[in-house]
């Protein structure tokens, strides 16, 4: 695209369009300059529109906005198809040009163009800064030296935020040599200037503020700016390690650091965006100490008393306003890393603990009226950072972290303080209960945040209060409470405060509160009644000494129909109407309770009802997982109780599984396709016609299309094998069968599938139906070994080799594989089957492949051939060795390469329904022990032709095996002559 005046005409008229309310000529001119951005030049003619000063500062505007997103797309565009549309790369002349001019166009730029060319700038410098683009860093650097003389702060503050945007990757990135390279070369030609910038910024401020009136708000803003930009290169510049400079100059810089901290600046403060600038000035200051504290603490040490102090000072006089919490939360995240270091003797002090603790701990821990707010209109977000942990930067879990900071080498006295502080506020809530509510709230609060978690486990426990006393005195009034609507956060509160000590609360105590837990589902509040839900949720799992289950059906059959009634009404109050914790609870209620027919019935259309409304919109991927979770529990317990009530589900749930199947839910599909499969399996032959529709979709290649499908597929085309086998064999159906198994074995990622399609045929067909397949299925197996022999493939073909074998007998085996290609047999075996044998595993696979092989070596008269003896050997010291050896010590699985073209384009995932799974089959349900049956089976061969065996297995097994055959001979009382 050339540069001239039509160009300047054609792009200005453009953005000015884009600029349009009227969607004609937006669109319009948003196609325009899409096809033109395909043009090269493009991005230069763009940059260069930006810098025309005759242009409109809102064209001028738009046009540096989208500068920066083509630049986003196409300085190095991305490869991954996931990621939209692969864009032409700017071409290396215009990359140049771009490069030599954007940065004095920046710095010459009003603040808005100059923040969007700043952000382009970054792009470039995320791909080629350094190495190319070795003129950049001077070229800031010399820019900042020119402004610092005139104090030019909108382009000092311009270089700044740009040096801080590509100084980033320093954080966080993992160290490896490049990166200290390129950390090297940015600290050579920067750390000066920004100390240099740094102080003379410190300087004027000092001089604006001891000025009549302590300076002008219009004056300072830019200072603090600059000085908030420095501390944020800072940290990037030593994040990795101490830089030399930064240990030679620390003394300056901790000097203005602290000053920050302690000195108040009234012209500012007084307005909230100036306290704002401030505080964010002073969090950066924090976040620099505490790395220092973290990485650096031995060269540090010397700054931290007074820096311990500055903070505790500043803590104590920060408001409660919402706008100071990241300085309150970075400030007290300080005092936490010094509370775990060595140097927590500073919190050893006389009256220092329990000073921290009323005026630092209790104001933070209190609820705010943003607290309130957010319980209130966004429970969901509420409930993440309350029961869920992610309130890590919320001032009051931060506080509670400091506590357990201080308590790590002060226990006793955290503890004893603490617990004095809960008993007031107990008694302030005791004086005004209807005022007072929120020191209870607080008491409450402290309990649950300062309990210990026992590692790797659910139980918690706290030293602060005895747990039953607490629960019975606080907790309980709070819970039997008659007003399930009145101070919801206290209730909420309690509930969660039952649901973290549940392992403690012996059951007589919490059974007779259990009606009250049922109740609370009718609460208004979004909150309550989640947690309620959540609570009897996690009741249900508490387990007893030995694993067992502490609430069993019996304790919870009495209240199931008002407990389910209450559940399914509380996804009706409105926000809760896909309510995942009301939703987990139906699901645990289910796995637990006996369902007779009475509560089927309404659960079940309860259920559908909710099922039909989210299949119109789904957006909330964990309700709807336990929605059919909650399904197929339900078609588990209640069907497999009373089969007369098949019908009945069949009646509710099919309109709701064609509506997901006609109308392509894709996130529904794998859903519905396990749900079908379980209703098959429950289902007696003849199988219904509504049935068999589905069974033809089913074989069409069109539903095998989506991978997240598969296994899903693969589990209802099992269920119909095993249902409906006479079907199978009608109307060109198994060739259709054994085509979607050809197209899974085929490919890496879904050839397990595949196996289990082609096993599922041979259990279930007789032999008589298969054998005109035989010469094409192996085929297909022989040229996939050929092609691309992952382990995991020959394990399966194993597994097939040795269902086939026990299934249909070891000469069908042989001569189905020998009719292929003359004797392949023989080198099948020695080549996959004995080598992979050793490397099988799963309790039904080894019994399957260890008594296949013994079947295989003691009737087969391949094998029973003099001429194979070197083989019967061979294939011996595989079936001893699986049978003997530690899974450990014979599988050395190497991890497969995924097959990543495969996976290429969006893809809903697959997700197994825990409660549809399918039963494990053992084919072999008349062996039960296959070592027995090895032994037993080799002394009754032996005894034809004694002498001959014994000589084979001196030759061809390990020693180790050998004697691990006589143990086992002698286990048996068996003997090989």
């Amino acid at each position: 695209m050339e540069w001239n005046p039509e160009t300047l005409q054609f792009l200005s008229q453009c953005f000015l369009h884009t600029l349009s309310p009227q969607p004609e000529p937006r669109r319009a001119a948003e196609s325009s300059l899409s096809e033109a951005a395909d043009r090269p030049n493009y991005g230069l003619a763009v940059l260069r529109l930006v810098a025309e000063p005759s242009v409109d500062e809102q064209i001028r505007q738009a046009a540096a906005v989208n500068f920066k997103n083509h630049l986003r797309t196409r300085w190095v565009p991305s490869n991954d198809p996931k990621a939209g549309p692969v864009f032409p790369p700017i071409l290396d002349p215009e990359k140049d040009q771009i490069k030599t001019l954007i940065v004095s166009l920046m710095l010459s730029s009003s603040p808005r163009i100059q923040s969007q060319l700043s952000e382009a700038l970054a792009v470039i410098g995320k791909h080629d800064f350094p190495k190319s683009w070795p003129t950049l860093l001077p070229e800031l650097v010399s820019n900042l030296q020119k402004a610092a003389q005139s104090a030019d702060y909108a382009s000092i503050n311009g270089i700044l935020g740009t040096a801080n945007s590509i100084f980033k990757k320093f954080r966080y990135q993992y160290k490896t040599n490049d990166l200290l390279l390129d950390l090297k070369y940015c600290l050579d030609n920067f750390a000066a200037p920004l100390l240099e910038i740094f102080l003379k910024t410190a300087s004027l401020i000092d001089s604006t503020t001891v000025s009549a009136g302590g300076g002008s708000p219009v004056t300072l803003r830019p200072l603090f700016e600059s000085q908030r930009l420095c501390c944020r290169i800072f940290f990037s510049l030593n994040f990795q390690e101490l830089p030399e400079f930064f240990e030679d100059h620390m003394r300056e810089w901790m000097d203005e650091f602290r000053k920050y901290l302690t000195t108040n600046y009234p012209s500012l403060e007084s307005s909230t965006d100036g306290l704002a600038l401030v505080d964010e000035l002073r969090a950066a200051v924090c976040e620099n100490i505490s790395l220092y504290m973290e990485k650096n603490e031995e060269e540090f040490q010397v700054h931290l008393n007074d820096f311990a102090s500055a903070v505790w000072s500043l803590l104590t006089n920060v408001s409660q306003s919402s706008s100071r919490d990241k300085l309150a939360v970075t400030a007290m995240k300080f005092l936490t890393t010094v509370s775990t270091s060595v140097h927590h003797t500073l919190f050893a002090a006389e009256g220092v603990i329990p000073q921290i603790c009323q005026s630092i701990v209790i104001p933070n821990v209190r609820l705010r009226d943003e607290d309130e707010e957010l319980f209130e209109m966004n429970y969901i977000e509420f409930i993440r950072r309350d029961m869920e942990g992610s309130d890590l930067d919320t001032r009051r879990r931060i506080a509670c972290e400091m506590l357990k900071g201080i308590a790590t080498n002060y226990k006793k006295q955290v503890t004893d303080i603490v617990s004095i502080q809960i008993q007031n506020l107990l008694s302030s809530f005791a004086t005004n209960p209807s005022v007072n509510w929120k020191d209870k709230d607080c008491a409450i609060y402290l309990v649950v945040s300062l309990a210990t978690k026992k590692a790797g486990g659910t139980s918690v426990s706290t030293d602060l209060v005895d747990v039953h006393t607490f629960f019975t005195t606080v907790i309980v009034p709070e819970l039997q409470s008659q007003d399930v609507n009145g101070f919801p956060m206290l209730k909420a509160g309690g509930l969660k405060f039952f649901t973290m000590f549940r392992g403690q609360i012996q059951k007589p105590v919490a059974f007779l509160l259990f009606p009250d837990l049922v109740r609370f589902l009718g609460a208004e509040s979004n909150v309550v009644h989640s947690y309620a839900a959540s609570c009897i949720e996690k009741l249900l799992l508490v387990k007893d000494e030995g694993g067992k289950a502490r609430y069993t059906s019996a304790d919870i059959t009495p209240v199931v129909p008002v407990l389910m009634n209450n559940l399914f009404n509380a996804l009706k109050f409105p926000e809760s109407e896909e309510n995942q914790y009301v939703m987990r609870c139906i699901m645990r209620v289910l796995g637990i309770a006996d369902i007779s027919g009475e509560i089927a019935g309404p659960c079940i259309g309860g259920l559908t009802s909710i099922l039909n409304e989210v299949c119109k919109n789904p957006k909330n991927p964990i309700f709807n997982h336990y929605l059919f979770e909650s399904v197929a529990i339900l078609i588990r317990r209640a069907c497999e109780r009373d089969a007369s009530l098949i019908s009945a589900f069949e009646a509710s749930l099919f309109p709701s599984l064609q509506t997901i199947l006609a109308n392509d839910v894709t996130e529904f599909l794998p859903y519905a396709f396990q749900l079908l499969a379980q209703l098959v399996e429950l289902n007696r032959p003849p199988i219904s016609p509504s049935y068999m529709q589905i069974f033809v979709l089913l074989l069409s290649p069109d539903s095998w299309r989506r991978s997240s499908n598969v296994p899903a597929l693969v589990r209802l085309l099992q269920a119909f094998l095993q249902k409906a086998p006479h079907e199978v064999n009608q109307e060109g159906r198994l060739n259709q069968v054994l085509g979607i198994f050809n197209m899974l074995v085929s490919s890496p990622s879904t050839d397990e599938q595949g196996f289990y399609v082609l096993n599922t045929v041979i259990e279930n067909l007789e032999y008589g139906v298969i054998s005109p397949y035989m010469s094409n299925i192996w085929n297909v197996l022989f040229m996939r070994l050929q092609n691309n022999r992952t382990i995991k493939f020959q394990k399966s073909l194993v597994i097939f080799m040795s269902l086939f074998l026990v299934k249909h007998g070891a000469q069908h085996l042989v001569d189905t594989m020998n009719a292929v290609q003359s004797n392949i047999f023989l080198v099948i075996l020695e080549q996959f089957w004995i080598p992979n044998l050793k490397l099988i595993t799963g309790a039904i696979e080894m019994k399957l492949t260890a008594v296949a092989g013994t079947r295989l070596i003691c009737e087969s008269p391949v094998l029973l051939d003099a001429a194979a003896a070197k083989h019967w050997g061979r294939t011996l010291d595989s079936i001893v060795t699986l049978l003997s050896r530690p899974e450990q010590e014979r599988v050395e699985e190497e991890p497969e390469m995924p097959d990543i073209a495969e996976n290429v384009g969006y893809t809903a995932t697959f997700v197994k329904l825990y409660n549809a799974g399918k039963k494990e089959d053992d084919p072999l349900t008349d062996v039960k022990d296959p070592k027995q049956f090895l032994v037993a089976l080799l002394s009754k061969l032996s005894a034809l032709t004694p002498g001959k065996y014994p000589q084979i297995i001196n030759e061809n097994l390990e020693q180790a095996n050998q004697a691990a055959l006589l143990q086992l001979c002698s286990t048996y009382n068996c003997t090989i002559v």
